[in-house]
């Protein structure tokens, strides 16, 4: 087992360009929603039991996940929502656990979106990394990137772990409200103490 950093945030946060950063520094980046997109994906493993479990109708003509017409679906539907992860999420899970094990570089870095929701994954980390972010900068950024609407983005954002709850179970915080040069300090500082951890993590 590899000395392994959970890092998480809200939508918008700016998980994936801190997840680069470190990426730079040599570490290996495990992506939870890299992974679901690739098991849904035309011929991703999970596309049959998502089409035996809804219907064609959420296939697209590719056999991949037809997004747009899962997330109508799912949206204020829990219960539909928690079908789909019950698919989802064990397979996602299976396939980080994989890439973790494959890694090479001193530490993993496990980008997850349900670290603290997930409590059989928050236990598979050493120590976790929370992405904080002004709300407003989180929408604008949602808004710009996705085409969803504020209204949307809000929705989404209530289905998540409130962000004063997420800070106060992190080892770790840094703030990616502002510029990204912003990142550069904090970010190293870490990265020197996650590889201090590692060489003394007797898991490996």
């Amino acid at each position: 087992m590899r000395y392994t950093v959970g890092l998480t945030g809200g939508i918008g946060s700016g998980k994936s360009t801190v997840a680069d950063r470190f990426a730079s520094h040599g570490v290996a980046i495990v992506d939870a929603d890299v992974a679901a997109h690739r098991l849904t994906a035309p011929g991703g493993a999970a596309i049959e039991a998502i089409r035996d479990a809804f219907g064609s109708a959420f296939i697209t003509e590719a056999g991949a996940l037809d997004r747009t017409v899962m997330r109508a679906h799912v949206f204020g539907n829990a219960d539909e929502r928690r079908r789909l992860e019950a698919i989802l999420h064990p397979m996602i899970r299976a396939a980080c656990d994989r890439e973790c094990e494959e890694a090479t570089s001193p530490y993993v870095m496990l980008v997850i979106p349900l670290l603290f929701e997930s409590k059989k994954r928050a236990g598979t980390v050493q120590r976790t990394l929370v992405i904080a972010c002004d709300e407003a900068v989180q929408i604008a950024r949602v808004m710009r990137r996705s085409g969803l609407t504020e209204f949307e983005v809000r929705a989404v954002m209530a289905t998540q772990m409130p962000a004063v709850e997420r800070i106060a179970l992190a080892d770790d915080v840094i703030d990616n409200s502002g510029d990204a040069t912003a990142l550069n300090a904090p970010i190293a500082a870490l990265h020197r103490r996650y590889l201090d951890a590692a060489s003394n993590f007797g898991g490996r």
